[in-house]
């Protein structure tokens, strides 16, 4: 099941723009040992949008090697594109990956019409489960819950990535696409309340630096767990801020560098935090106990 806690993988660079395999390798094998559910390899988070077809399929492939069964790995399909979005399922679905994170045509805004057609194509590249992603945020569209209702119906859409923070919204899905459609947050600061309202999990950028504290407080609020996930969502509150002060994955790459685990390499057009901004990611790593004052 892609349910849980699971983690948008950001992609380590050198700093000559090569993706860093050492890094990666270090990355995964931390989120195995903080119990994380599942990764997202090459979702937005990933830097995937900057990334060639062969690089996109060598980083999911080398995740799927590094991870060796002990996590579950969720490949970054999506494209405006239909080809290269169908181009990409074609060429992971023969790897060992648990499923696709699909994310909705970005800029191009299609018609209802548009974007069936689009998933349909996809889905038909792979038997391999998928999770819609809707993030207006990013792609200039609102997947509407009647409209996932209707992607619903084809048969490997599992579930959803549900981003714009309207929380109103899993009552909606949950009624329209039934019990066994999964529902993932893809808000960090809404997603305790999304899972207490009846969401599943979490696709979670906070996760990449808090990975424990994100695993036991989804499974507390998976539980129904009230106090308990929300005592543990409070600890994540002031990072969940940090890690959006400026467009993803800018902040959480910078608070992995300050963390040791990667170096503050990006792909153009991202380029490190303003001086301001990294002092706040600094500060707020520091308040939640993440960074000693001296680092």
């Amino acid at each position: 099941m892609l349910t849980g806690s699971i983690v948008a993988l950001v992609t380590p660079f050198t700093e000559h723009g090569n993706v860093d395999y050492a890094a990666l390798e270090d990355l995964v094998n931390w989120h195995v040992e903080q119990g994380s559910d599942a990764l997202v390899i090459m979702g937005t988070t990933g830097e995937s949008a900057t990334m060639s077809h062969d690089e996109h399929v060598l980083v999911v492939s080398a995740a799927c090697e590094l991870a060796d069964g002990r996590i579950q790995i969720i490949a970054g399909n999506g494209s405006n594109s239909t080809a290269e979005a169908v181009h990409l399922t074609e060429r992971m679905a023969k790897l060992p990956v648990a499923g696709f994170l699909n994310v909705n045509p970005y800029y191009n805004k299609p018609s209802q019409r548009g974007l069936l057609a689009h998933y349909r194509a996809c889905c038909d590249a792979s038997d391999l489960p998928q999770l819609l992603y809707n993030v207006p945020g990013r792609t200039g569209a609102d997947v509407l819950p009647e409209q996932v209702a209707e992607l619903a119906e084809i048969p490997n859409i599992v579930g959803i990535k549900e981003a714009t923070g309207d929380l109103s919204r899993v009552a909606e899905l949950r009624r329209l696409c039934g019990s066994n459609f999964i529902l993932l947050s893809g808000d960090d600061p809404t997603g305790c309340d999304f899972m207490l309202q009846g969401g599943d999990g979490v696709i979670s950028v906070t996760a990449n630096v808090m990975p424990a504290v994100m695993k036991q407080m989804v499974d507390a609020a998976v539980r129904g767990n009230n106090e308990e996930a929300k005592a543990l969502d409070e600890k994540m509150q002031a990072v969940h801020e940090a890690m959006f002060v400026q467009a993803n994955p800018i902040p959480v790459k910078w608070a992995l560098a300050c963390m040791g685990k990667l170096e503050p390499n990006y792909r153009l057009p991202m380029t490190e935090p303003e001086l301001p901004q990294q002092q706040h990611i600094e500060q707020t790593l520091q308040q939640a106990g993440i960074l000693s004052a001296e680092s």
